[in-house]
Parts: structure tokens; C-alpha cells; sequence
């Protein structure tokens, strides 16, 4: 990924502290003596010493001091995930707050696929203004596919800030995946003429290609707002049998608008 990592911030990032903190709680409480040993001595030296070095050293060493398991309380996160997440929001506390853009642009850049995926995971955290949306922006450009998912699925951030244009090449990325785009938070309120009229692209392209019609695609389409020329089209295919069974239930009342 070219990430510009030199780039001026506009303003200093505003994070969600009452989630950082609930997040906090939920990882130690996960930890046995061991591993909570250790995650006291990382914070304490990521605050003797909070830099760019630091910081990336001790997310490299999340891995070998703490055993990788999912949180409960904490859906699709690992205990691995969330503690570099948090070693990040601690380093970007303790920045001066014109230094916290450039430095998250920094270990971004800086980090692997691993440490790229708790960063997204985390972005609604660590920028509650949108000021990464650039940032965020570039990330989806990558062809790793847990990446992607780390930035599309199960997270507030595009919902919130993400232009429509932006938006719904989201949602055509996540269904090229084959991602499960029913987690991706906000689909419901950006459904459009325009999305729809994207989704229908979409699908006259994999009919005709001869392609597996992506799953998720009549949960993109706003039936409702289907123009008549739009209901046709698919009532004919549909007719023709050439759109997947679960295509059905959506079609039931296009005939009748």
C-alpha cells in the first residue's frame, strides 16, 4: 500500500475514550498472570518512552507474549487485535495532537497485514471526527481480503464518514470478496437509486459473464425504491429462471409496481 505518510493533519484526532476504556477492561480480564504481566510492563514502557519505535516494537511483540483466542465479549476481535489497538491509542494519547495523524499514518505504513487489521478494526476508536478517511481510503484499495474486512465489516467508520461515492464502492468491493454484507454496518440508511442502479450493474455483468451471482447482492438492492424499467428487468430474468432461488421472496411484489 503507498500510504503519504507526510501528509499535514487538519486537526488533532478525537477518540472515543469511554470505548477505549470498556475495550481495556474486557482484554485483561481475558489474560491469564502471565500474559497480564507482560501487558503491564508494555504499557508502562510505552509510556516511558511513547514513539513510533516503541510502539511498533511492542505490537510485534504482541503476538509472542500473548495466546491468540477471540474475545466474548468483544465480537470478531482477538485478544492479540485488541492489544495492539490499544498500544496504539495509548501511543497517540501521549503525542503532542499535532503529531497524532502523522504518527498513525506512520505505524500504519509501518505495520504488517496482522497489525494493518487491528488499526482498521480500531479506526472508529481512534478518529471520531473522520480525519482518517483518507487513510482509510487508500487501506481499501488492497486485494487482502481480511484487510478489506477489517475495514468494511462489523465497524461504524464508513457509515459515519465515508462519502456516498466512497460508500458504495465499499459495498461493490465487499461483494467482489464475497464478504457477508449483511455486517456491514449502515447499508440500510445508504440505500439509494444509485446503489441500486450499481447492485443491477453488477448483476447484469456476472449474468452475462456466465459468474456465480454474489450473495449478497439482493441485500444491496432497495426494492422499494426500483424504478418500473428496473422491477421489469428482473421480473423478466426472473421469469427466465436465470436469478438464484433467495432472489424469490425480494421479487414477490415487483410485478405488482
Amino acid at each position: 500500500m503507498n500510504m503519504d505518510v507526510t501528509a499535514s493533519p487538519s486537526a488533532a484526532l478525537e477518540m472515543r475514550h469511554d470505548c477505549l476504556a470498556e475495550q481495556h477492561q474486557a482484554l485483561t480480564q481475558q489474560l491469564d498472570d502471565t500474559e497480564l504481566q507482560w501487558w503491564r510492563q508494555a504499557q508502562e514502557r510505552l509510556a516511558q518512552r511513547p514513539d513510533a519505535n516503541t510502539a511498533a516494537l511492542l505490537s510485534s511483540q504482541c503476538k509472542r507474549n500473548l495466546k491468540e483466542q477471540p474475545l466474548p465479549h468483544s465480537p470478531g476481535w482477538s485478544n492479540v487485535q485488541l492489544a495492539r489497538a490499544l498500544l496504539l491509542a495509548q501511543v497517540l494519547e501521549q503525542q503532542p495532537l499535532a503529531g497524532q495523524l502523522p504518527l498513525l499514518r506512520q505505524l500504519f505504513l509501518w505495520g504488517d497485514d496482522q497489525e494493518k487489521i487491528a488499526t482498521l478494526k480500531a479506526l472508529d476508536w481512534l478518529d471520531s471526527r473522520g480525519l482518517c478517511v483518507e487513510l482509510a481510503l487508500q487501506a481499501g484499495r488492497t486485494s487482502n481480503s481480511q484487510v478489506f474486512a477489517a475495514l468494511a465489516l462489523d465497524t461504524l467508520y464508513p457509515s459515519r464518514h465515508y462519502s456516498e461515492r466512497a460508500f458504495h464502492q465499499l459495498v461493490l468491493k465487499a461483494l467482489g470478496m464475497g464478504l457477508d454484507v449483511r455486517r456491514l454496518i449502515g447499508l440500510t440508511q445508504r440505500h439509494n437509486f444509485t446503489l441500486n442502479q450499481l447492485a443491477l450493474d453488477l448483476l447484469d455483468e456476472q449474468l452475462a459473464a456466465e459468474r456465480t451471482v454474489s450473495a449478497g447482492l439482493p441485500r444491496v438492492i432497495a426494492f422499494d425504491l426500483l424504478s418500473p424499467a428496473q422491477r421489469q428487468r428482473l421480473a423478466g430474468l426472473n421469469q427466465q429462471q436465470r436469478l438464484p432461488p433467495e432472489w424469490h421472496e425480494h421479487l414477490a411484489g415487483t410485478s405488482q409496481n
